[in-house]
């Protein structure tokens, strides 16, 4: 057995206020070990961002867990994140890193190409994300992936691969089995029937359980 274990990296709603929402967080983190948060909101203003930013992340710092803003290195930057994600149409993996500099966490998003992947990886990238793998009312899925590209990557590849879309605890078993190194939940986390707390100790036990037979 070696020390291959899946973590979560929770993905924030696609809207919330950020006031009322950091008991939400505050609850979810109570929950059990997460690797990474990403702040998403796609529609939101800057000012908007600033907010939901200065409310989450003194709680993720507390409890040590990586702080990622997602499409803009510059908030990034100015809001002191831990770094950036990045997807296709949201600038390259170069043009992020010349803005967030040698020392934050650049990830990308690779749809499910193994090009995009390969070429992320050889930048520089942190890590590389794959997804859709299941249906997803975050947003429309333009690019359906499969395990078999995290059981690839994991094998050939040192840079981390995250999965997106659609998971939860009911149907992420496969992926932290493919060699997945953490997966991204959005509503599989925020609208659990018992809560966040629950979801978050629901994936952890899948995760310690997979672990234990690698």
């Amino acid at each position: 057995m070696n020390d291959f274990r899946c973590r979560l990296y929770l993905v924030t709603p696609p809207r919330f206020e950020p006031k009322t929402f950091r008991d939400t967080f505050k609850a979810a983190l109570d929950g059990g070990d997460v690797g990474a948060v990403q702040l998403r909101l796609k529609d939101a203003d800057d000012d908007t961002i600033r907010r939901a930013c200065e409310a989450l992340l003194p709680i993720a710092s507390a409890y040590d867990v990586t702080f990622l803003m997602n499409d803009r290195p510059d908030l990034a930057v100015e809001m002191v994140c831990d770094g950036v994600h990045i997807g296709q149409q949201d600038g390259t993996y170069k043009q992020a890193r010349a803005l967030v500099g040698p020392n934050l966490i650049v990830g990308v998003t690779c749809h499910n190409s193994r090009h995009l992947a390969m070429e992320a990886g050889e930048q520089g990238a942190d890590y590389v994300a794959f997804g859709a793998f299941y249906p997803t009312a975050t947003k429309t899925a333009q690019h359906v992936a499969e395990p078999e590209i995290l059981e690839w990557w994991s094998q050939i590849m040192l840079p981390p691969c995250v999965a997106i879309g659609g998971i939860t605890v009911d149907n992420c078993r496969p992926l932290a089995q493919a060699g997945a190194d953490m997966l991204a939940v959005v509503s599989g986390v925020w609208d659990h029937p018992q809560g966040p707390a629950q979801a978050v100790r629901e994936f952890n036990t899948i995760f310690d359980a997979v672990a234990a037979t690698h």
